[in-house]
């Protein structure tokens, strides 16, 4: 089974390679033509999402031509929006003087030399990445990749990055190493999708609340798992909810509502149950998480990298990790020493998470310590700093 899906992926990129040559051949690059795809096409989001509203903002790019390409289409107001994968998906892919992408692309992709790529990636790494991960004979990701047939996709891509964004200097180390990618490359500036969270004033939360039909006057509680590299499907990966959050109810429910943000690679559903759907809100994973972590007063989460984001806003943060000794062993393994370097404590059961939430137990002090490592470039100028570097 395994030899017959290497051969039908190997055809695959075969096709794609003779497609993507001849559009190249026919097709002239336009120096004003920039195209932006968030994860995989997943939706209007992230770094890439920033780095558009900056540039349409700016009126050196009036006469720019912005293309987003989207699984699912939407009005993008001042950017045309076309269906991935389709004939103009390839046709702009061509186009495109710029490339602004925040995930490892295909391995058939074919770049132009003329063709700028700028590879914004999504997230300060705390699991290992890429030539980072171990080479233990075990399969990666639901794809079952080898260890060298991952390396290989990540090394194919970023052997086309003309750019690579940067948060911090932790971030630079850590590429460079996963990567395999020159440090004189990539641009330490702060992620352009943190320059909200020190910009949105307190009207603009208010109005945010509205929007997703959110109270006032109770407490938020964002919840943000991510997924596990060995639970999955055919569909995708898959998440074990391992609390009760009828328990959350019956000790948060007078004072607090909890936004349930699974990982966007989470394919399968958590049923919440009917009585407890007015405390407990899910929302699809096309929504921006940006928005989530302003309209909260606390984050919960486990390996998630959102934490490194959510951290700016000088919030609580706490971390579910009922599955920890397993994780950090046979899993990926991590680049920060855990709970030492976290902005908390880690907490292995329900009760101990719970009981951190209710008395309100965080030491700011030491999340403070946390920003000046890891955050102290976001001062909501990103988006600007990466326009300058990049597109002159």
């Amino acid at each position: 089974m395994k030899i017959i899906v290497r051969i039908k992926k190997k055809v695959i990129a075969l096709v794609m390679f003779f497609l993507l040559s001849t559009v190249n051949f026919f097709v002239k690059t336009d120096d004003k033509t920039i195209l932006f795809i968030a994860f995989d096409g997943r939706g209007f989001l992230d770094n890439p999402k920033a780095i558009f509203e900056a540039i349409k903002a700016d009126d050196k790019f009036k006469n720019y031509q912005l293309v987003w390409a989207l699984n699912q289409p939407i009005n993008i107001q001042g950017s045309k929006v076309i269906r991935k994968k389709s004939c103009r998906y390839y046709y702009y892919l061509s186009k495109a003087k710029y490339w602004v992408f925040n995930n490892k692309m295909p391995e058939f992709l074919i770049k132009k030399p003329e063709q700028i790529y700028l590879q914004t990636w999504h997230g300060t790494p705390l699991k290992r990445l890429a030539h980072d991960m171990p080479d233990n004979g075990l399969t990666y990701y639901r794809s079952k990749q080898s260890y060298q047939e991952m390396v290989t996709s990540y090394d194919k891509d970023s052997q086309l990055w003309d750019y690579l964004i940067s948060p911090n200097a932790f971030s630079t180390d850590v590429f460079a190493s996963a990567f395999k990618f020159s440090k004189e490359k990539m641009i330490e500036v702060g992620y352009p999708r943190n320059d909200c969270l020190t910009t949105t004033s307190v009207d603009e939360i208010v109005k945010l609340k509205r929007k997703y039909h959110l109270p006032r006057d109770k407490k938020i509680i964002l919840y943000a798992p991510t997924w596990r590299d060995d639970a999955y499907t055919l569909k995708g990966y898959t998440f074990d909810l391992q609390l009760d959050f009828a328990k959350w109810y019956d000790l948060l429910g007078d004072t607090h509502v909890v936004i349930f943000k699974p990982h966007y690679l989470i394919s399968n559903q958590v049923d919440i149950p009917e009585n407890l759907s007015h405390f407990v809100r899910t929302l699809p994973a096309t929504s921006d998480i940006n928005d989530l972590y302003l309209m909260s007063d606390c984050l919960v989460t486990d390996y998630s990298s959102v934490f490194f984001d959510y951290a700016n806003l000088n919030r609580p943060i706490y971390f579910y990790m009922p599955d920890f000794e397993s994780y950090k062993d046979q899993l990926r393994g991590f680049y920060l020493n855990i709970p030492k370097e976290l902005p908390h404590n880690i907490c292995q059961t329900e009760d101990e998470l719970l009981r951190d939430i209710v008395s309100k137990e965080f030491d700011i002090q030491r999340l403070v310590t946390f920003n000046k490592k890891f955050n102290h470039l976001q001062d909501g100028k990103a988006s600007q700093r990466v326009i300058k570097e990049v597109f002159g």
